[in-house]
């Protein structure tokens, strides 16, 4: 089996299996409208909370908005924290931070994650609070980063601190991105009176680099029907076996079929015995979710421990990746039939336990050269 943590030559976006779609490009007409008003909005703007996903921190920067960001006082918030890699994720905040930025970590829908990102906006604000009556913060970001989630948040934090007798509209949202299609806001605090501004998401015209547009994409900031799930789910496949991220769960697969054995009897490969004598609450019989997760593992990881290629080559990765999806197949219970109509239902359901955390933590990006002593890192 070979495989290395690093690609010395060509990137796994460009190998033909994974951009057989071409370039990524995701920008309906409200886009355009909404990116004008964004930009001269900004203007007024006293602080911009540029929300990013944990899991992709430089992929998901708005790159036509970074030239007007970088002179005003602005927060990176990393949000959905609980689905990125923590021992990572405490490099990239000071990354951020030592390039001059302010930036947390958050869960949007974490009441004590939003209160100590208000308490580092109220810090960023302090010097122009005792001489401005009206301060405005923008809440800005691509599309599906969580902005209205923690629009939301910072509004029932507002409403319990500063009771209004107006109802305030909510932010809308939604699984999809580019739910929130105009521009609005409520106030959060009087004296100086502070208000928060929440804005579409918003992508560029044109994703130049393919890795970031399938980035972007297997986050969930491109809808799946712009690229197609089963190039996501190769691409996928492409990043956990290039950073052998399938040995990493050799270990959780033991430990739970230890457990297993010693609470109910032996457990077959195909886990058969385990699905019949674990039951529902009511008595039917169902394939349990942590169950499915350590199957699906396993499946990846004796497919990966199995193959004897090299999967630095592109043709022997495919290989791999193919076998994966028959493996796959089984492991999600889908019945034998056509392969189009097979891969595109197994490409779904990976897509969705990795996008739920199921599969664990990930940071897709590495962090720049010299960030860390040891040098960058490739692992999940």
């Amino acid at each position: 089996m070979g495989g290395g943590v690093a690609r010395a030559g060509k990137r796994l976006a460009d190998m033909g299996f994974n951009s057989g779609g071409g370039v990524i490009n995701w920008f309906p007409g409200h886009m355009a409208a909404a990116t004008r008003a964004i930009r001269q909005r900004l203007k007024l703007a006293d602080l911009v909370i540029e929300v990013r996903d944990a899991r992709i921190p430089l992929s998901s920067a708005h790159e036509d908005l970074q030239s007007i960001l970088e002179h005003k006082r602005r927060i990176i918030a990393l949000n959905k924290k609980d689905l990125a890699n923590p021992n990572i994720m405490q490099h990239w905040v000071r990354h951020f931070e030592s390039s001059t930025k302010g930036c947390l970590s958050i869960n949007a829908h974490s009441r004590s994650s939003v209160n100590e990102l208000l308490g580092l906006v109220e810090f960023k604000l302090k010097e122009v609070m005792s001489r401005e009556p009206t301060l405005l913060v923008m809440v800005v970001g691509v599309p599906n980063v969580g902005k209205s989630a923690l629009i939301n948040c910072i509004h029932r934090i507002a409403t319990s601190r500063f009771p209004v007798h107006e109802k305030v509209k909510r932010a809308t949202v939604g699984p999809l991105p580019g739910v929130t299609q105009d521009i609005s806001g409520f106030k959060i605090a009087n004296k100086p009176s502070i208000y928060v501004l929440d804005t579409p998401g918003v992508l560029v015209p044109k994703i130049s680099d393919m890795e970031t547009g399938l980035k972007l994409a297997l986050t969930g900031a491109v809808k799946d029907s712009v690229v197609g799930e089963e190039r996501l789910a190769k691409y996928m496949l492409s990043v956990l076996n290039t950073r052998r991220t399938p040995l990493h769960w050799e270990r959780l697969i033991n430990r739970s079929d230890q457990d297993f054995r010693r609470g109910t009897g032996t457990l077959d490969r195909d886990s058969t015995l385990r699905k019949k004598q674990r039951k529902h609450i009511d008595g039917s019989d169902v394939v349990y979710i942590q169950d499915l997760v350590k199957d699906v593992q396993r499946a990846l990881f004796l497919t990966y421990k199995e193959f004897e290629g090299n999967i630095e080559e592109e043709t022997e990765l495919e290989v791999l990746i193919n076998a994966q999806f028959d493996a796959l197949q089984k492991a999600f219970r889908i019945p034998q039939k056509q392969s189009d109509e097979a891969r595109l239902m197994v490409s779904k359901k990976l897509l969705t336990l990795f996008r739920t955390g199921k599969l664990g933590p990930f940071i897709l990006d590495n962090l720049p050269e010299g960030v860390l002593q040891n040098g960058g890192v490739k692992s999940q």
